[in-house]
């Protein structure tokens, strides 16, 4: 009976200490403000961390991370599921003061331009970049052309990153504004091999993505890594042979993650 009542008590130990850091991780995400871009009549919702002790006659890099398909809505909050944690690490906002925007897209709409098979396993994707772009691409284009302008921004240090839908979305908004990005990292994403000439020589790539992946097929970021190398660029390339699709798990995890992405400069 003593041993059961220690076991029980560990157990609610450890419960309650799960529910305090998920507590606290929550709380942490309140550090993105909550904000939206409005052109028209299309709203872009989207969250942004400033960094430590902000100062606006200072200049900071700019950080744009694109969320997956499992996080479009309308709530403002979803978008942060993936990767807002690492941006919330004392360690890395000390390290890499930066503004990072988190836009959400809408649930009917998409990052990037396409038309999806979902009757095939891993999804069969053809892209459509010659079109104009979705609504919530170009509201996102939009607001990245109205940070840009903004004094505080460093316009040679600003970034796209993104994950599955976000991914795809990376490969697209740097082939439509090329002169934007000092760098990308689109994990478990893909594109069009034919678009990357306008960026396969000046906007350096960390494409990451899981080799057991389903949904996405591993080989569309491995065909956007063949097209850049065939234009003229050298991609940094990771398959993680243990990963699914969420291949961000370990994306995140990779140590020099951040610090590849800063020491990219135009």
């Amino acid at each position: 009976m003593k041993h059961q009542m220690l076991t029980l008590i560990f157990s609610i130990m450890i419960f309650s200490s799960g529910v305090v850091k998920a507590q606290q991780t929550e709380s942490q995400k309140e550090l993105f403000s909550y904000e939206n871009h409005i052109v028209n009549e299309d709203t872009l919702n989207y969250r942004m961390l400033l960094p430590k002790d902000f100062d606006a006659s200072k200049t900071y890099p700019l950080v744009l991370m694109l969320h997956g398909a499992g996080e479009r809505g309308n709530d403002n909050k979803k978008q942060l599921a993936h990767g807002s944690k690492l941006f919330l690490n004392d360690t890395i906002r000390d390290a890499f003061p930066a503004i990072v925007i988190f836009p959400q897209c809408p649930r009917d709409d998409y990052w990037s331009k396409l038309e999806a098979d979902r009757s095939t396993k891993p999804i069969t994707f053809k892209y459509k970049y010659k079109d104009v772009p979705t609504t919530a691409m170009a509201l996102v284009m939009d607001l990245m052309d109205e940070m840009v302008a903004q004094p505080y921004i460093k316009t040679d240090q600003v970034y796209a990153m993104g994950l599955s839908m976000g991914g795809m979305g990376t490969f697209e908004i740097i082939h439509r504004n090329p002169k934007m990005f000092a760098a990308a990292i689109p994990i478990c994403g893909g594109g069009d091999p034919e678009s990357v000439t306008p960026y396969a020589k000046t906007i350096p790539l960390w494409i990451l993505h899981g080799a057991k992946d389903d949904v996405v097929d591993p080989k569309l970021s491995l065909n956007m890594a063949s097209a850049i190398i065939s234009a003229g660029g050298f991609p940094k390339l990771t398959l993680y042979d243990f990963a699914n699709h969420n291949s961000w798990d370990p994306a995140f995890a990779e140590p020099d993650l951040l610090n590849w992405l800063f020491s990219n400069t135009k």
